[in-house]
């Protein structure tokens, strides 16, 4: 279980909550597929997933399988969605037909609020014979750091996850890493420096962009960033929006200016871990589990300390997006 990609929460207090307590909770939230008429369901689920105890070691009658996995002060959590997937040209195009067959047996026009209602009635047909689709989310919850830890590239689905979240648990106060220099500010000097601090090193990636004008976007990938073409766009005012570095040589990541984390790379331990060939399935997942998560805890507080510190968490809260009940 290695994380791909990082969005950060800061907890703005300390998670309290007994793993019994946020078992239970979460539980009251599981999984549970679409109904035939529901377009889309979001719930919790096993973190551990197909790599639950089979055959001899499940017992007839066990225990549903837990939806933490707590490893010392990490608890981990997984959010299963299921969408059914039925795309807007198939039911314009059953509308159309629908249309076309009243207007032709009727000797009439169909107008606009008529074909809505049809298109409706299309819908609600079509649904239940859609296919459907399930993805994951994983995450987990730092008490050793106050942080919640998300394996997404997205915004908007970090978003989902922590809004069920919130809906689980009542409330869920955090807010997004606040540097107290712009990561952009501290990227543009370690570009013009031709080196960065605090155990990290410059990688051969970067995208760079005018403060002026953010059309104005140069990505570079693959090449010497120490070099002539690099001082140029520095010298004209682009500053770095993202930039590719190694940290200790353990850690291979880009570092975006909200500090969230994209194309996460574990280098040396995870090689290591491969080389455990006689765990089950789930001894391997705790294994990479707690490697992750110790490397990640040090890996993130050099990346804060290289921002210069995070401000209080409780200043800026992030809004609650859930949406409210009528």
């Amino acid at each position: 279980m290695w994380f791909k990609n990082l969005r950060l929460y800061c907890l703005a207090q300390p998670f309290e909550l007994t793993v019994e307590d946020f078992e239970a909770a979460l539980a009251e939230n599981g999984f549970v597929p679409c109904s035939s008429y529901e377009k889309e369901r979001i719930g919790w689920t096993a973190p551990l997933g197909d790599t639950a105890p089979e055959g001899d070691e499940a017992q007839a009658g066990a225990a549903a399988p837990m939806l933490t996995h707590v490893v010392g002060d990490y608890i981990m959590i997984c959010a299963q969605r299921q969408d059914r997937l039925l795309p807007a040209t198939v039911v314009r195009e059953a509308t159309a037909e629908k249309v076309a067959e009243i207007e032709e047996r009727q000797a009439r026009k169909v107008y606009r609020k008529e074909k809505r209602e049809i298109q409706d009635d299309v819908y609600a047909a079509l649904l239940p014979r859609a296919f459907t689709r399930s993805s994951r989310i994983h995450a987990y919850i730092s008490r050793r750091d106050n942080l919640l830890v998300v394996d997404s590239a997205s915004a908007p689905k970090a978003e989902e996850f922590l809004n069920l979240l919130r809906d689980t648990l009542g409330s869920f106060p955090v807010s997004l890493p606040d540097s107290k220099v712009a990561p952009s500010a501290v990227m543009t000097r370690w570009l013009n420096n031709g080196k960065a601090t605090d155990g990290f090193v410059i990688n051969d990636d970067c995208e760079l962009v005018s403060p002026k004008d953010a059309s104005n976007v140069v990505r570079l990938k693959g090449q010497d960033l120490d070099g002539e073409e690099v001082k140029v766009h520095l010298e004209a005012g682009k500053q770095a929006r993202h930039l590719g570095v190694v940290w200790n040589s353990q850690v291979g990541c880009n570092i975006m200016e909200d500090l969230s984390i994209k194309r996460l790379r574990f280098e040396n331990i995870r090689e290591e871990s491969e080389d455990y060939e006689n765990e089950t399935p789930a001894e391997k997942f705790d294994q990479e589990f707690a490697l992750m998560t110790l490397q990640l805890s040090d890996f993130l507080k050099s990346l804060f300390t290289a921002f210069g510190g995070l401000e209080d968490p409780g200043k800026k809260l992030l809004p609650d997006n859930r949406k409210k009940e009528d």
